[in-house]
């Protein structure tokens, strides 16, 4: 007789969840396979396609035989690329001996708390938070510390929490600006305030996800941390990737810039965990960062386009929840999510029977009731919120939040 599957793993991966919104974007996906008309407000994905001139590069990649191994870090002429996108677009000056390219963002945080965080030590994480950093944190040993972020602060870091939360223990705070799930941005007197607190805490280092940089409304400007708190410069480990602004998930490209002995060991570490990030992705990537279109370098004119499209959808989302009964919203800054508040509905009955006792409650009654999925704010670290995406086609949200308003106004 076999021995239990469960006795076989380890307790590392025992205590690992799946991600949460993948899994959630799953379950939408086996009920729509299954016959239901199912709305999916739940993976963080831009429904725009990659630009052609993108496209044509990676493809010619593949026709020029460009399908070799390329250094651990990636290939000089990416990390060359990379270098100039950091100065040009976000003030910050790295060689590319500071840079190093790998397969997606979620490897660059594992490899980067690796090789930084000590088990046991603390790393801070603001919640609301993406569902993977505290089981990154977990899975590389650390111990993920979470610091409250009241809506009406606007999901954002008070410096005198963070204060207040760095122990003796702590290694490393990890912010996301602007914010997966909030959208929160933080501007450059408030990233200036953090870093007065964390200048203060000299063992502590920042690790800055800035992935949705290129996605911000109304105005705003984004700021790099490390642009912002030049004094921190050795400290910061600045995070990003294709996937989001340049409409690249598919592509699986992360990088990260910092301290070359942070980059030293976090390629050691890739070259043992990944090996070298896709060639042809990086070729792709060159030609994204440079924006050498067929009307030359046009890269902002779509990330333009993009990011006017998503504040359109944000502003119609926003007010479709602030009429509903049960549920409020904060218009965020930026990224393409919303995270609303359902404290009103906790304690009703929907038309089907189901008493909603929590988020998780109203999301799932959400799913069976109205077939729209969306996350809970609990995977996030807050409650009782909830997620949603509106990076879908317009008349699809329309229809989502349509189909909200009558759950919500149908609970007793």
């Amino acid at each position: 007789m076999s021995e239990p599957t469960s006795s076989r793993l380890t307790s590392r991966v025992r205590a690992l969840r799946p991600s949460p919104t993948l899994a959630m974007g799953a379950l939408a996906l086996r009920m729509k396979e299954a016959g239901r008309s199912i709305i999916s407000l739940s993976m963080g994905e831009p429904d725009f396609d990659t630009e052609d001139f993108i496209k044509d590069a990676g493809i010619a990649a593949i026709r020029g035989n460009d399908t070799k191994y390329t250094e651990v870090s990636g290939s000089k002429a990416v990390r060359q690329a990379l270098a100039e996108k950091l100065k040009r677009d976000n003030g910050i000056t790295y060689g590319i001996d500071q840079i190093l390219v790998s397969g997606g963002l979620k490897l660059i945080i594992y490899n980067a708390i690796l090789a930084t965080v000590e088990p046991g030590e603390e790393v801070l994480i603001p919640a609301p938070y993406w569902v993977s950093y505290p089981d990154i944190a977990g899975l590389a040993g650390a111990r993920p510390t979470f610091i409250d972020c009241p809506e009406s602060r606007g999901f954002r870091l008070d410096p005198d929490a963070l204060d207040a939360a760095i122990t003796s223990k702590t290694r490393m705070l990890i912010l996301n600006t602007p914010s997966n799930p909030s959208g929160a941005a933080y501007s450059q007197a408030e990233l200036k305030a953090i870093g007065q607190v964390l200048q203060r805490h000299p063992k502590v280092l920042v690790l800055t996800d800035e992935i949705y940089e290129h996605l911000v409304y109304d105005g705003f400007k984004t700021v790099s941390m490390a642009a912002a708190c030049p004094e921190l410069y050795d400290r910061i480990i600045t995070a990003n990737g294709m996937s989001k602004g340049y409409v690249m998930t598919g592509w699986r490209l992360g990088f990260a810039a910092g301290p070359r002995d942070i980059i030293k060991a976090m390629d050691t570490l890739q070259s043992q965990n990944l090996g070298s990030p896709s060639s042809i992705a990086q070729a792709a990537a060159i030609v994204a960062l440079k924006g050498e279109g067929p009307e030359g370098r046009n890269s902002e004119t779509y990330m333009q386009r993009n990011a006017r499209s998503f504040q359109e959808r944000r502003d119609l989302a926003v007010a479709a929840f602030n009429r509903m009964p049960g549920i409020s919203c904060h218009k965020p800054e930026g990224a393409f999510y919303l995270f609303p508040g359902c404290a009103g509905a906790i304690g009703k009955t929907t038309p089907g029977g189901k008493r909603i006792a929590s988020d998780e409650d109203f999301v799932m009654a959400l799913l069976e009731e109205e077939a729209v999925a969306a996350v809970p704010g609990t995977v996030f670290g807050k409650s009782p919120y909830f997620r949603i995406s509106y990076a879908l086609a317009k008349s699809d949200l329309e229809d989502a939040l349509g189909r909200i308003d009558r759950f919500c106004r149908a609970l007793t």
